[in-house]
């Protein structure tokens, strides 16, 4: 495979999710003893009884991996993504919802006959008055995401592979990352991570180490996030170990903006000021922003740039995907 033969400038990998949102008083959470900020996986029932005692705003695509895509689209990026949907409306909702963004959709649906018609997934995003975002998920066919949906031919035609740090979550996912990594780099491409989640980087602290320390060319997370994978409480800290451990990582730190690893030297990129109504996806526009500057041949400050500027976009609304082109409107 040649640089002359990459179709996508990203492919991202992830939980194929359709999201539920609705503002939440605080109270709420703690009803549902729900940890504000986190990510709590729940099964089918409880996700019914939730969504039961709540106000749904907007039902849309979600995933991590899947906002990354959408955004870096409309930055004007190749993109794909592969993610496990079932065959029922929402996972033709999902497809169709990536598909009208430009973004290659080449998974399998689950096939609903071996594995009892187990649904799409679903998370309840759960949004507070500071703009905090609360998420429960119902991981449903994500479960069935597995080595064998890893696309080799999609992998190798893909310039950046981004892997999304929630999917360490089902039982087959971990391998199929390293199955990921493991083919972007025989075919010279390069693996790029977002840790996704504090309490998912606890659940799975050690195989995130190991993946970042072998495996991993760029890696993206905020500031909890860094500080939980190497159990500090101090961000300098928990750079300088980042620092050691990778030659290229991009770490948020909300309104104290980002700061960028790259060969030993790091960067600081100042925040794109906004009124927070919501940070659901913030991590997600970043990251995408990012991407679609690196693969477009930006200098770092200037892919620091466009990461802030998007995750601006999408904090400034209900919701993970982009309302508007703000990034144009600045005069990217």
């Amino acid at each position: 495979m040649t640089a002359s033969e990459i179709t996508y400038d990203i492919l991202g990998i992830g939980n194929a999710i359709t999201d539920i949102l609705a503002h939440v008083d605080p109270a709420f959470l703690e009803q549902q003893n729900l940890t504000p900020g986190s990510m709590t996986l729940i099964d089918a029932a409880r996700a019914d009884a939730i969504t039961a005692n709540l106000k749904t705003e907007r039902v849309m695509g979600g995933g991590s991996a899947a906002n990354t895509c959408v955004v870096a689209a409309q930055f004007g990026a190749r993109v794909a993504y592969l993610g496990k949907v079932a065959r029922d409306p929402s996972g033709e909702k999902f497809a169709q919802d990536l598909r009208e963004n430009g973004i290659t959709f080449p998974s399998t649906p689950l096939d609903g006959h071996v594995h009892d018609n187990l649904p799409t997934a679903r998370c309840v995003v759960m949004v507070t008055p500071d703009g905090q975002r609360t998420m429960a998920t119902y991981l449903g066919a994500c479960t069935h995401f597995t080595p064998d949906d890893v696309l080799e031919s999609t992998i190798a035609a893909s310039r950046i592979v981004y892997l999304e740090g929630y999917l360490f979550d089902p039982p087959h996912a971990q391998e199929a990352f390293r199955r990921a990594a493991t083919l972007a780099h025989q075919n010279g491409r390069q693996v790029a991570l977002s840790l996704s989640d504090p309490f998912c980087v606890g659940r799975h602290r050690q195989a995130f180490l190991d993946l970042v320390r072998g495996h991993v060319d760029i890696l993206f997370a905020n500031e909890d996030e860094i500080c939980a994978l190497y159990e500090t409480e101090n961000f300098d800290t928990a750079a300088q170990h980042a620092l050691k451990d990778t030659t290229f990582a991009a770490l948020t730190r909300s309104g104290l903006g980002s700061v960028v690893i790259h060969d030993g030297q790091i960067t600081k990129i100042d925040p794109v000021p906004t009124q927070v109504v919501d940070t659901t996806g913030a991590g997600d526009a970043y990251a995408a922003g990012f991407l679609a500057g690196l693969t477009t041949g930006r200098t770092l400050p200037e892919c620091g740039r466009l990461a802030s500027v998007a995750a601006s976009e999408i904090i400034s609304h209900v919701g993970a995907r982009p309302l508007s082109n703000i990034w144009q409107e600045m005069g990217f």
